[in-house]
This record gives C-alpha cells, structure tokens and sequence, in this order.
C-alpha cells in the first residue's frame, strides 16, 4: 500500500509548531477541522463540550461503530505567580518532571491575545553565584520564568497583560532530519493525530466504505487524564487509543515500530482486541511490539474507567524519551498508519 509519509511527516510539524497545553488546544483543533472541513460531504464534524473534534465515516453497519481517538493537548503550564522580580512562577500541567523543561524556551499568552517569549531556569541557575547551583531540587516553587521583555518588578509584568492563569508553551524545538527521525516536544501524541489526519483523507480520495461507522476523536484533556472519555458516539463497542509507543529499560518497543499496548498503569487492555491488532500486524509483515507501560494511562482506560461499555486498546508509533525532548522516526508513522487502515476495514469483535 502507499503510505502518504510525507504528508503525516507535514502534518506532525504542523501541530507540533501550534501551541496547544491542555485547557488551550483551541487553534490545533481549528486547524484539524480547516484540514478535514473539504470532505464535510463525506464525513460528519461534530465539535465536543470539551473543545475536542469528532470527525465520523459512515459504515455498512452503523449500529455497532468503532471510535480511534488522538489527544492534540499537550504538557505544560500556567502563570502561578507574578513574582516581586518580574519573573513568574508556574506551575504544572500534566505530568512533567521540572528537570525535562530546565532551559526550555517558552511563551505565555496573555487573556489579551498577546504573546511574551521566556525561557524556564531554575532560580539559582549562575555557578558564580549559587553555590548549590548544581544540586538545587528542580521542583515547582524553584522553577521560573525569565521573561524576554524589560520588567524589574511585578507592575512591570502586569503591564504587559500577564496575569496568574495565563498559559505558558513549551518551544518544541522541532527537527526533522535526513536519518528520517523527528525529535522535539509533543509527539506525544500529535504524532498519532497527524496519522489519523491523513488516514482520513486517505479513506476519502479512495471512497473506501468500512464494514462499521468509524469516529475518530481527537480530545484535548488527555494530559490530565479525562480527555475522551465522555462524548462517545452512540454504539461505539471498539474503543482504540492511538498514541505513543513508551521507550525504556525492559521495554521491547522502540522508535521503528508501532507499539500495541498489553497493559498500563490502569490494568490489561482487552485481550481480544490486542490480538486482532497483533493478527494484522502479522498479516501486514509490521515492525511491531507487544509492550507493557509502567507508569501510562490513555483516553481508552479513561473511558472504562468512567464507566463505560466497551472493548479497549491502545497502540502508536514508538516514542523515545516521552515527556521530554522526545524522538521518533518515519518508520514507526509508517507501521501505525498501515496497522490502522487494516484494522479499520476489519469487521468488529
């Protein structure tokens, strides 16, 4: 089959290169719907409460539908502080360790609109002039924010629209190099909603009719842990989250392959399923791993766990250093992007 790689490679800078915290996706999801928005003939768009996307394919059977879900929000954090120097303390959003966003260019967007750049330093960051320059805990209320305007004191700031609440984004310094890898910030999961893009469209300009009503959701709480797991489509049985593949000591999966999850942080994901997924892989020739993730939860748990009825799994391209400045390569787009389009003309479990 042809896999359109270029266009996902497009795609995925795209996103990336759009500021999107949890609580502030908006414009990524403006701009998946200005992409989806030629084919309204084929397909439905259908905005959540939430501010996610729901981009729907008619089946032959419309009683019994599938739902692919990417998350487009991702780590990173909010104005806590006008601190009495002009710099800003933040806090968190999402699961990120301090030490992975130390030197990190940033920007905070004020409620105005306005955009002021940074950088995010520890508060005793000069060896000539903290001696525990080195050793200092890189926690929350030692993290700050160096902005890139002249202010000296708290009104400073103030003046320029910044008030506690702002989001703050992460640079994420994005590089797509010659070996075919992709490194920066926020592969997670912008990758995966980058394949979902193209997989639609793909599905479209080939007027491929599926054996079931597929949505494909692109939620923007994942990060904190309730991204899609409300709004689900009437008769939904299938439930797969396409995010990424973790990387690590007693990990198999690695930056090639399409990971498919076995189980996480929130228990085993549906056996059956898991297999039907491994029985594609197969029959395609994939790269593929079977891996568990120690410490991970995707929307899918996320919607059992709210309580609803369904049969749930979890794949994505593998992604090496995940919530930090993470990697992953053309090969492993490829392998989850055929391990899709297969798995969605399958009929359901």
């Amino acid at each position: 089959m042809n896999v359109p790689q270029e266009s996902i490679v497009n795609t995925l800078a795209r996103l990336i290169n759009i500021p999107s915290p949890t609580g502030n996706a908006g414009e990524a999801v403006h701009y998946l719907e200005e992409r989806l928005s030629p084919y309204a003939n084929h397909l439905r768009l259908k905005r959540t409460a939430k501010g996610g996307l729901i981009a729907t394919l008619p089946g032959q059977d419309d009683t019994c539908g599938r739902l692919l879900t990417a998350h487009v929000d991702t780590l990173g954090g909010m104005v806590k502080e006008i601190k009495s120097n002009g710099r800003l303390r933040i806090t968190n959003i999402g699961g990120l360790s301090w030490n992975s966003v130390e030197g990190v260019y940033c920007s905070v967007e004020a409620s105005t609109g306005n955009r002021v750049t940074g950088t995010v330093l520890a508060t005793h960051t000069s060896v000539h002039v903290y001696r525990d320059a080195a050793k200092q805990e890189r926690k929350e209320a030692n993290m700050e924010v160096r902005l890139d305007a002249r202010v000296e004191n708290a009104e400073d700031v103030r003046e320029l629209g910044i008030a506690v609440g702002d989001f703050v984004s992460f640079d994420p310094r994005l590089e797509v190099t010659e070996a075919g890898f992709i490194k920066g910030r926020h592969m997670d999961d912008k990758a995966s909603a980058a394949i979902l893009v193209e997989l639609i469209q793909e599905l479209v300009k080939k007027e491929i009719t599926l054996p079931v009503t597929t949505h494909f959701y692109f939620s923007t709480y994942e990060e904190v842990g309730f991204g899609a797991n409300s709004s689900i489509p009437e008769g939904v049985r299938e439930y797969l989250a396409v995010d990424m593949g973790a990387i690590g000591e007693g990990l198999a999966t690695d930056e090639y392959c399409v990971s498919i999850c076995a189980k996480d942080s929130s228990g085993p994901y549906h056996y059956g399923l898991r297999k039907k997924l491994t029985k594609v892989a197969e029959k395609e020739n994939l790269h593929y791993q079977v891996d568990i993730y120690p410490f991970y939860n995707s929307d899918a748990s996320a919607a059992v766990r709210a309580g609803h009825e369904l049969i749930h799994g979890l794949v994505g391209p593998g992604v090496d250093a995940s919530h930090a400045f993470e990697r992953t390569h053309t090969e492993a787009l490829v392998n989850t992007y055929r391990l899709l389009y297969q798995y969605i003309q399958t009929d359901s479990l």
